[in-house]
């Protein structure tokens, strides 16, 4: 008979940062391509530059509502001596193709039409309010660049040269609730699950009593399990994964969130958050960010903020921490060491990583502040 002591998930080490990430990205191939409209694309990543098909406009056009006129027609024009001409000049819209023989257009004030000729008061430029033909985009020209972020202005304005697909990855990630049964009482996986969005992915959230049946039907690129990596009674996961399939790292340098482990299950990554918020966003931040990175094939580094610090923070050497932190008169304060109630969680502005190595930041030093998702 088995006793409960055997059953028990222990901790023997605690792997560093710096090798879970190397672990991850050994074990985290970029996702498949999708071709998909601009607008269904935003906050996904590029799998390939997109290159404009032609030129945009591919013909001169009005930038703005007005008379067309040749500029080498009305060169010497003045409000005292206003040019004739004999066929009075056309009306365009803003966006409308120039008329043959234009290349620039006048404000409404600036010509007075009759019927058989016109008077024109003022001068113009060639190309004074048009947009040249190619302009806006150069046929071949690379528009953004593989690896790049789809940003809602991209979208927008790859519509408007004509672009209706884009080649992008959106890893489909499943986050398997462990913790709880009931969707009503849970409040980390939806935390999470905006994580996920947030960082281009498509998050799943299932509610599992066991983790064979969450990875007996995977169909996704990875899996982020909540909950059960502790040394609990009902805490099982870590040891349900290495049964059926292949255990990488139980116990992350990473304060907090020591209880955290990485596998996978065929080739699919299974990423294991502890099952407190504080513990499962701290591991979220440091692994999650890297995982769904490599799931993206993101080349973007991710925004830092240098500020100072306001209060001192001390850290234990050995350990990563993260502190959770907010902004304040003079720079960002730390709203604790280790673990992080709710209501510090609530004031929370972002996070800052002090490295293992470290035993703690001074007051008044200046660290990278980096936004929570």
């Amino acid at each position: 008979m088995t006793s409960s002591a055997e059953t028990v998930q222990r901790l023997t080490i605690l792997t560093p940062v710096a090798e879970i990430l190397s672990r991850l990205d050994t074990l985290v191939s970029p996702a498949t391509v999708k071709n998909i409209a601009p607008d269904a694309g935003i906050g996904a990543t590029y799998a390939a530059d997109v290159i404009a098909p032609a030129d945009f406009p591919q013909h001169a056009t009005a930038m703005q509502d007005g008379w067309a006129v040749a500029s080498e027609q009305i060169v010497d024009a003045g409000s005292y001596a206003p040019a004739i001409l004999v066929s009075p000049p056309q009306w365009v819209e803003a966006g409308q193709r120039m008329p043959a023989g234009t290349d620039a257009i006048l404000p409404v004030d600036a010509v007075t039409a009759t019927d058989s000729n016109a008077e024109v008061h003022a001068p113009a430029a060639p190309g004074e309010g048009v947009v040249a033909a190619g302009n806006e985009a150069a046929k071949g020209t690379a528009l953004r660049k593989a690896g790049a972020r789809v940003r809602p202005v991209d979208a927008a304005i790859l519509r408007a040269l004509g672009i209706e697909a884009i080649p992008v990855r959106v890893p489909r990630v499943k986050i398997v609730v462990l913790s709880v049964r009931d969707a009503r009482a849970d409040f980390i996986a939806p935390v999470i699950a905006n994580a996920v969005r947030a960082n281009g992915g498509a998050p799943e959230i299932a509610y599992e009593s066991a983790l064979e049946a969450a990875l007996s039907r995977l169909d996704n690129e990875a899996v982020i399990t909540i909950g059960g990596t502790g040394s609990g009674r009902n805490d099982h996961a870590v040891k349900s994964l290495a049964r059926i399939g292949k255990l990488e790292v139980h116990g992350f340098g990473i304060s907090p969130g020591q209880t955290a482990a990485l596998g996978s299950v065929d080739s699919c990554p299974v990423l294991m958050l502890p099952g407190r918020l504080d513990a499962a966003l701290a591991v979220f931040l440091v692994a999650g960010r890297r995982l769904m990175n490599r799931l993206n094939g993101l080349n973007e580094n991710e925004t830092e903020l240098p500020l100072p610090l306001t209060k001192k923070v001390a850290s234990t050497i050995g350990l990563a921490e993260i502190v959770f932190v907010r902004r304040v008169s003079g720079g960002i304060e730390p709203l604790g060491v280790s673990s992080f109630p709710a209501q510090a969680l609530l004031q929370a502005d972002g996070w800052i990583l002090i490295p293992a190595e470290s035993e703690g930041v001074a007051a008044g030093s200046v660290v990278a502040m980096r936004n929570l998702p």
